[in-house]
This record gives structure tokens, C-alpha cells and sequence, in this order.
């Protein structure tokens, strides 16, 4: 199957045990086709990659980065780590990420993508749920372009909504923005990715609490339709 196949027919899911946070996707993504909302664990969903939001140094030690390594076990953590040591010289930018084995039956594949730097850091006034959203999609691609088809369904849940303190309304309007970025245009690398989303959302702070952002990224070599 090819990435633009993929791309079209991937299911998503998201994901929260926060009530408000999928009241807010409800309102977010009410006219996106092919979105599952759910209010529960992400560890009940049996999809072929979850995707936590994690810290630029992949330390799992709090929020859904923790459950996920009591679930899967610590060898988790040390594949997350040495995929950012590998490639990113060990500390992942936001709005990048890395995909590893899980080591699981269900999911296969494990994202993580940060939201902040360090560890339980305020990000409510940043636009890094937007970075992280579209980075975790970003991943998805790259994965698909080596392994055509090997991750068919993703679940996600809401970035930055707990430890990074967003509010529920902005979380769900940024994750949309990434999604829809993801469904619009596939991304070479992340730097590009990242210029393109902080050049378009950087004064998105003064707009209400309701917007939706789509992005348009300009014709480039290294973003594609």
C-alpha cells in the first residue's frame, strides 16, 4: 500500500480518561471524517501504534509516558532513548519524534513525541501541542515509507491536557490543526515541519479559545500534497 493510501485510510483514535479533553475533541473534530473518540486508556486500544507525548530526554517518569513504560516494561524507555541518541544526538526537539518497537504483540510501534522539554514543565502558552500533534503524524509517514502499511491505526491522547496544563479547548484545536496538516501534506524532515507550523500559528495566542487553525504550507521540495 502506498504512504498516500496510508494516509487516507489510517484510523485514528483519541483517547483520554480527562472527560473535558474529549468533550473538546467532540467539538474540534466534529466535521472530520474518520476520527474515533473515546473516553478512556490508551492501553485498552488495539491499534498498531500509541503515540506519548514525552519530554526531549524520553524520560517516561510521569503522566501517560509512565503508564505506557509500566505497561510495556522498562525496555521501552531504553529503546525511546537510544532512537533520540541515534538520531537526534540525545535530546528530541519538539515537534519531532521517534518511532521504536514496543517490544508488544499490540501495540507494535511506539511514538513519542515531546511536549516540553523537561519533565512537568507549563507549555499551556506555547504552540507545542501543535508541534507534537503533527510530529507523532510526521512519524507515522516515516515509518509507513519504510515499511509500507506497518502502522494502519494510530491512538493519541491529549497532548499537554495534564502535565503541560493546556486547556482542554486549546489542546483539541491544536491537535486538530496537526491532524489536518498531516492529512494535507507529508514533510521530508521536521525542521521543516516545525518552521512551517510556528511561522503560521506564532500569533495564535490573540485569537479566541474556539479557533481552528488549518495550515497551508508554501510549494517546497520537502512538503508534498
Amino acid at each position: 500500500m502506498s504512504v498516500e493510501a496510508v494516509q487516507s485510510s489510517l484510523r485514528v483514535v483519541l483517547t483520554d480518561l480527562n472527560t473535558d479533553v474529549v468533550e473538546a475533541w467532540r467539538a474540534a473534530f466534529a466535521d472530520t471524517p474518520g476520527i474515533e473518540i473515546r473516553n478512556g486508556s490508551i492501553l485498552d486500544e488495539d491499534v498498531d501504534a500509541w503515540v506519548t507525548p514525552t519530554n526531549s530526554k524520553g524520560l517516561m517518569d510521569g503522566g501517560v509516558d509512565a503508564v505506557i513504560k509500566r505497561h510495556l516494561g522498562a525496555g521501552i524507555q531504553l529503546r525511546v532513548q537510544r532512537a533520540i541518541r541515534d538520531r537526534f544526538a540525545g535530546s528530541l526537539p519538539v515537534g519531532s519524534a521517534v518511532c521504536v518497537r514496543s517490544g508488544a504483540v499490540k501495540p507494535r510501534f511506539l511514538i513519542s513525541t515531546p511536549t516540553m522539554e523537561s519533565s512537568s514543565e507549563n507549555v499551556s502558552e506555547t504552540l507545542n501541542v501543535a508541534l507534537a500533534c503533527a510530529a507523532a503524524f510526521q512519524a507515522v509517514h516515516q515509518q509507513n515509507r519504510e515499511e509500507p502499511g506497518s502502522i494502519r491505526s494510530v491512538a493519541l491522547v491529549g497532548m499537554g491536557a495534564r502535565t503541560g496544563r493546556v486547556p482542554a479547548r486549546v489542546c483539541a484545536n491544536l491537535m486538530w490543526t496537526g491532524h489536518t496538516l498531516f492529512q494535507d501534506f507529508r514533510f521530508e524532515d521536521y525542521e521543516h515541519l516545525r518552521g512551517t507550523i510556528v511561522a503560521q500559528l506564532e500569533d495564535i495566542e490573540n485569537a479566541p479559545a474556539e479557533s481552528r487553525v488549518r495550515i497551508a504550507p508554501p510549494e517546497s521540495p520537502s512538503c508534498r500534497r
